[in-house]
């Protein structure tokens, strides 16, 4: 598959999917963009700056959503232009979807909303790529009936995004099975490492979240065969306004980033085994 000009999937190289949870200012905007954009074109990785104007998913009528669609796609059409990298940004609902696919590379399909049938052919419908969120109530092969929905529009530039089945109250965790049944669909899987570590309301009034378990998730999926990584990074997690818990520190990139391009370069090398069966 073409994703923004790369050619993507378990014969290439991963690709990664990064940047804050939410729109905060487009000071942090242009300072995390940039500094992505540097540490991949130096690792060699197709990055895509991702960053949402506005989250619905809240635990609290207080959390909060970002700067609403108008100051969002300026902050984002700001990256695109000025720091020069693909963005990716989620949708919803009542998101003007044209309005924001004439400014950005590839939208976002919220996990809880997977399974929103005129949604997902809404979406698909505006003919960029799209990053299909695999709901924490579904099972891996359950995917296939959304990409079915997806397709059913024309479009062929569809990805599916593992992040993690509920597991009791307030807990997440990941089947790396999940990766190998999704390849099913016949996309390019994707790896959410940061909002699979996320513990949903975790903390009452927000999510809490186990940031130290990112690295151990994400070598796992890469050992397993992805064509992408996702991870939500931040310079400073503590003082993020979304999902703090569970991102994954910006100063700590690199050394990860290494850890798992060199993974990825040994499994696809190798080859997958139980393709051959």
């Amino acid at each position: 598959m073409q994703l923004c000009g790369v050619e993507v999937g378990l014969e290439h190289p991963l690709f990664l999917i990064a940047g804050p949870c939410v729109i905060e200012s487009e000071a942090l905007a242009q300072e995390t963009a940039g500094q992505l954009k540097e540490l991949t074109a130096r690792l060699g990785i197709p990055f895509i700056y991702k960053s949402s104007f506005d989250k619905a998913n809240r635990s609290s009528v207080d959390g909060f959503r970002g700067l609403g669609v108008e100051a969002g796609l300026r902050i984002l059409e700001g990256v695109r232009k000025g720091i020069g990298v693909p963005v990716l940004t989620d949708v919803h609902e009542d998101t003007p979807l044209g309005e924001v696919a004439a400014v950005v590379d590839v939208l976002q399909t919220p996990a809880f909303l997977c399974r929103q049938t005129n949604f997902i052919r809404a979406v698909a419908a505006q003919g960029l790529p799209v990053n299909l969120k695999k709901g924490q109530f579904l099972a891996p092969w359950d995917m296939l009936r959304v990409v079915e929905k997806a397709r059913a529009t024309g479009n062929r530039q569809l990805m599916v995004c593992e992040r993690g089945v509920s597991f009791g109250y307030n807990n997440l965790v990941s089947d790396m099975r999940a990766l190998a049944v999704m390849r099913e669909t016949g996309c390019p899987v994707v790896f959410d490492a940061t909002h699979s570590v996320q513990l949903p309301g975790g903390q009452g009034h927000s999510s809490g979240g186990q940031r130290d378990y990112v690295p151990v998730l994400a070598r796992a999926a890469v050992a397993a065969g992805v064509a992408g990584v996702f991870m939500e990074t931040h310079p400073n997690p503590a003082q993020a306004k979304s999902d703090g818990p569970n991102v994954w520190p910006l100063p700590l990139m690199a050394e990860l980033l290494e850890t798992l391009i060199g993974l990825d370069r040994l499994v696809k090398a190798q080859g997958l085994s139980e393709q051959r069966l």
